[in-house]
């Protein structure tokens, strides 16, 4: 704390510090608290500003604390607020930055509230499956008004506080040194003299409040799904505008909270905001390990992939340089790019000035040396070794000393593509999702030799262009699809026994995945799959676990780019229709392979497809490919469409019991194809122990 340095000396300055975010943690409460009875104690101060830095005033409570006993541990927020509340001396809330969650509940409490105009301000709870849990759907209203309000707390979206200017919120908003300006706003504040405002006392007399809260509350059920956060957030403002004083509202938002913290779906989205903070450490790259510049970018081959994958660069301010083989693939593919543009440019998600400086940033090429200066280098070439050996051994020879060489191959040996260079240390897998400039994910495929220094450069250039990067060792499909592997046969399996595609893609997406295997399978094109599995005949690393799939490509019903695949399609219709020749196929393949077809529940559907997951995910993990469970539920989660609300197949397992999932896995080993159902070694040594695969919540 430190008094003004103006003549009045009357002015107290409390800075909320604790890096990086100003999270009120237990220790800090402690601190500001001791802070606050200083400044109410000292005759000499008259007010008290509390101001966090240019980045951040709080960005709320420490999650980590969420069920430990820290949380609870006096001075908790609520008793913070409190004293914020009842300081005989004008308490200002200076805020520039990011105010969220707890630290705008810290801000609420204060009598009053100055903003830069550009600061931030939100209560993002439900995010994590909860509401506000220390006044803020109490005062909040109290504040913007209801409507205002549940649009603020239902999308936990911030919102700029120079949008906010026209309701009771913020008594002053300006742009310019916002310590001066706290001091100002003080001192007449202390020379207007008459008692300190405090939102829990302003009235709620809006005569229309009932029909809006129906009104409201329709409106969140029908959008909500299976979260029940948003409408429990509905119910906590209404009693800001119900109840018959705000303590008897705050009661009502704490007991709302507590019966949110501990539902299956809160626990869920913040086992995945902790998979996330930990997906960036990796055991032995240190947080200060070197990294390499990338001021430059090449990417090879201009198609979907690489279209994508360049406008990631683009998007991010990255100067590109694009390569294919001809110049009409060149110019198909730049013309594809500038299409996505302007698709996004018609939504109004893009300036027509942006498009044209991201597209300034693209220069393209036949020539693969004029690729010699570019810092990262991204092979987006045809699925196959050879080619892509090919292109690498070209690479070693033009690309400059240190530049990264990376190649976005889904399924192929990156130890072996790295060998086809001089220098492995520098060659690593950059797996993007399609539509690459969309998906979130993207695998970082670290190979035997892959340089430490390379990989940090990998992981801190994610950040830049928006990917969430999950780290995985080299195997036949790396995280993701060597799981995906074992999903999509069982899917073979139950059409083989008795069910129909329709069937378990209805089953899969009510479970909550974002589409069941036949559509995902049919949108991605059936042939990728098949030219996959040829080779691993081929190479004699392949069950024939897809005997129907096999004769469906044979058939060329490819999915949707031929209009017909397990299902037909409409030209502008991407609705799967049923079609009565792919029945048949799936009759007569169960004939001839001497299947007896029995009716099979939607709870056997769910099991074998989630459990052959889990169980693969184990080996995973047992081999070292993925660091952590929760990694591979991100690749799920982001790149595979499973629902967010079960937090990924890992964690999924740990809620129904890794004992119950062995057991279930151990039935159906005795079943067809049982041998390849044996239970990874870790999986069974887990529920032996009763453990589970993700740590609990870290305090």
């Amino acid at each position: 704390m430190s008094p003004s340095r103006h003549a009045q000396s009357s002015i107290a300055v409390v800075r909320l510090d604790n890096p990086p975010v100003n999270a009120l943690s237990h220790r800090e409460r402690v601190r500001l608290l001791a802070e606050l009875t200083r400044a109410e104690e000292d005759a000499a101060i008259g007010a008290i500003v509390l101001i966090g830095n240019a980045e951040f005033f709080s960005a709320g409570a420490d999650i980590r604390e969420f069920g430990t006993p820290a949380a609870a541990a006096t001075p908790n927020l609520h008793t913070l607020i409190r004293r914020l509340e009842q300081c005989a001396k004008p308490t200002i809330a200076a805020i520039s930055g990011s105010c969220l969650g707890g630290g705008f509940e810290f801000a609420l409490g204060c009598h009053y509230r100055i903003a830069l105009a550009d600061a931030r301000v939100g209560l993002p709870e439900v995010k994590l499956g909860l509401i506000p849990g220390a006044g803020g759907t109490q005062r909040l209203p109290r504040a913007v008004g209801l409507a205002t309000a549940v649009n603020m707390i239902v999308s936990g979206e911030p919102v700029q506080a120079r949008e906010l200017a026209s309701t009771a919120l913020f008594d002053r908003i300006f742009d310019g040194d916002l310590e001066n300006g706290a001091q100002v706003f003080a001192r007449e504040t202390l020379a207007a003299g008459g008692r300190t405002p405090r939102l829990r006392d302003r009235a709620m007399d809006d005569p229309r409040c009932e029909p809006f809260l129906q009104f409201a509350r329709n409106m969140v059920r029908a959008n909500s799904g299976p979260y029940p956060a948003p409408l429990a957030a509905v119910e906590a403002i209404a009693a800001s505008a119900t109840a018959a004083s705000f303590e008897e509202g705050a009661r009502r938002e704490r007991e709302i909270f507590l019966g949110l913290i501990g539902a299956p779906e809160s626990l869920a989205l913040r086992h995945v905001f902790f998979a996330e903070r930990a997906a960036a450490k990796i055991a032995d790259i240190p947080p200060d390990t070197p990294t390499r510049p990338v001021r430059s970018v090449a990417v090879i081959g201009a198609g979907t992939m690489g279209g994508g994958i360049t406008m990631n660069f683009l998007n991010a301010g990255l100067p590109v340089t694009l390569l294919e083989v001809s110049r009409d693939a060149l110019d198909k593919g730049v013309a594809t790019i500038r299409h996505n543009y302007d698709n996004t440019v018609r939504k109004g998600r893009l300036s027509h000035d942006d498009l044209e400086r991201r597209m300034a940033l693209l220069s393209t090429t036949v020539a693969y040396s004029d690729l010699a200066n570019a810092d990262l280098i991204v092979e987006a070439v045809f699925e196959d070794i050879s080619v892509k050996e090919r292109v690498f051994r070209e690479l070693d020879r033009i690309a400059k000393k240190g530049a990264i060489l990376a190649t976005n191959t889904s399924t192929l040996d990156v130890n072996r593509i790295a060998r086809s260079t001089s220098r492995p240390g520098d060659v690593l897998g950059m797996h993007f999702f399609s539509p690459a400039n969309i998906m979130r994910l993207m695998e970082v495929v670290r190979g035997e030799a892959t340089a430490k220094d390379a990989l940090a450069t990998v992981l801190q250039l994610a950040r830049k262009i928006r990917k969430l990067a999950v780290v995985s060792g080299v195997c036949d499909g790396f995280i993701g699809n060597r799981m995906l592997h074992r999903y999509s046969a069982q899917a073979s399996f139950l059409l083989e026994e008795g069910c129909l595609p329709e069937q378990v893609d209805r089953v899969i997406e009510k479970f909550g995945f974002a589409m069941g295997p036949f559509r995902v399978a049919d949108l991605a094109g059936n042939d990728i799959g098949w030219a996959i599995r040829k080779r691993r005949y081929a190479e004699g690393r392949e069950v024939a676990c897809a005997t129907i799939a096999d004769r469906l490509c044979e058939m060329g019903r490819f999915g949707q780019k031929s209009s017909a695949g397990w299902y037909d399609y409409r030209p502008g219709d991407r609705t799967p229709y049923p079609n009565p020749e792919v029945t048949a196929l799936i009759e007569r393949t169960s004939r001839e392979l001497g299947i007896s077809r029995r009716k099979i529940d939607d709870q056997e559907i769910i099991d074998r497809l989630v459990y052959a997951l889990v169980n693969e995910g184990a080996r995973v993990l047992e081999e070292h490919i993925a660091q952590r469970a929760s990694d591979i539920d991100l690749v799920y989660l982001n790149g595979y469409g499973f629902p967010p609300w079960r937090g990924g197949p890992m964690f999924y397992a740990d809620t129904v019991g890794l004992d119950e999932v062995v057991h279930t896995i151990g039935r159906f080993a005795r079943g067809r194809h049982g041998e390849l159902w044996q239970p990874a070694a870790l999986l069974s040594r887990l529920a032996g122990s009763g453990q589970r695969f993700s740590a609990p919540e870290r305090a």
